[in-house]
């Protein structure tokens, strides 16, 4: 099969390369998927594309025009994606939903535990000679009570982790995760009573419909005067507008977050000449209490291996004419 792999990483070619091992004709391009790349793909059965690709219905029906016939995802998330054009429009999609829900469990402790403790700023002031602690003065997590926001794959992982920790772990989710409830004692709650009585929130749910914005005044209002929020989802999830003014407001302690909701066009590349042009991005930034890792949360060399391997046996799924454990369902469409 020949494959398009869009949004190519020179840290990740070499792992698709030993996984494919010559099965599919495959070439790759550091150029993101949107309108004008389309058509690049011509002549290809198949493409494969990262989470900020633009794989909306006026690109999806180009990829068709084209010939592609299969979209393989090296993301779990699909926010990206017009799932049900796809579908109508006969584009079958497939993700990589399983690549290693620890990897980014473990990048969200690490992001509280270096906002908590400052490990940034003690690191600067060192960088300059300066051993004063006055501004360095954190909490313990031990004791304290942790709500997660999505008790999945990730969420569940996060769980254990904090339970080891001592905490108190409360959950929200639509469906209940009774091993947990009998084995951490996870107490679920509605949302907005989770943020109530959380010191540290977690968001772990996919972007939808339903989630986008959901993070908003509303709910920074609702949270604890010296709480954190870590966010290792989506971006969107997340209002940022209303994030920067709660945090100016001091509605909430701290940010901590590997996403942000204009991720496409900035993420993933060096603007270090060039500027940021994101006046948003640049404000958010800015805020004293706020920590941004570039979307890496993922960038194990654990969990690029498996995404390597998600991604050849889909194609090879679709090749063979094999069902394909991985292609979407579309009974949850995602933004």
């Amino acid at each position: 099969m020949k494959v398009l792999v869009y949004s190519a990483k020179d840290f990740e070619i070499k792992n698709l390369e030993k996984q494919n091992a010559g099965k599919h004709k495959m070439r790759f391009v550091p150029d993101s998927l949107d309108p004008t790349t389309a058509v690049m793909a011509a002549g290809y059965e198949a493409v494969s594309i990262f989470s900020n690709d633009d794989a909306s219905l006026v690109v999806l029906e180009i990829l068709r025009e084209m010939g592609v016939k299969y979209i393989t995802l090296r993301s779990t998330g699909y926010n990206n994606v017009s799932v049900k054009s796809a579908k109508r429009i006969g584009l079958k999609v497939a993700n990589a939903p399983e690549y290693s829900p620890h990897t980014i469990a473990e990048h969200a402790i690490g992001l509280l535990l270096a906002l908590n403790r400052k490990l940034i700023q003690s690191h600067q002031k060192v960088q300059a000679y300066d051993f004063l602690l006055d501004d360095l003065i954190g909490f313990d997590l031990h004791g304290k009570t942790v709500g997660i926001f999505g008790t999945g794959r990730i969420g569940s992982n996060l769980v254990h982790i904090f339970h080891a920790f001592g905490c108190k772990v409360v959950a929200t989710d639509i469906k209940r995760n009774q091993y947990l409830q009998n084995h951490c004692e996870v107490e679920y709650l509605p949302l907005e009573e989770m943020c109530r009585v959380s010191d540290i929130i977690s968001i772990n749910t996919p972007l939808t419909y339903e989630t986008h914005h959901l993070f908003n005044e509303s709910l920074f209002k609702a949270m604890k005067k010296d709480a954190l929020l870590v966010n290792t989802a989506r971006g969107g999830i997340v209002k940022t507008d209303d994030l920067i003014k709660a945090l100016k407001d001091g509605e909430f302690a701290g940010y901590a977050t590997d996403v942000y909701e204009h991720e496409r066009g900035t993420f993933f590349m060096d603007h270090t000449k060039s500027g940021l042009h994101d006046a948003l991005l640049k404000e958010l930034i800015a805020q004293p209490n706020v920590l941004l890792t570039p979307h890496q949360a993922f960038a194990t060399k654990e969990a690029l291996v498996r995404i390597a391997e998600t991604t050849i046996y889909n194609l090879d799924c679709w090749e063979g004419d094999r069902s394909c454990k991985n292609e979407l369902g579309f009974e949850s469409v995602m933004l």
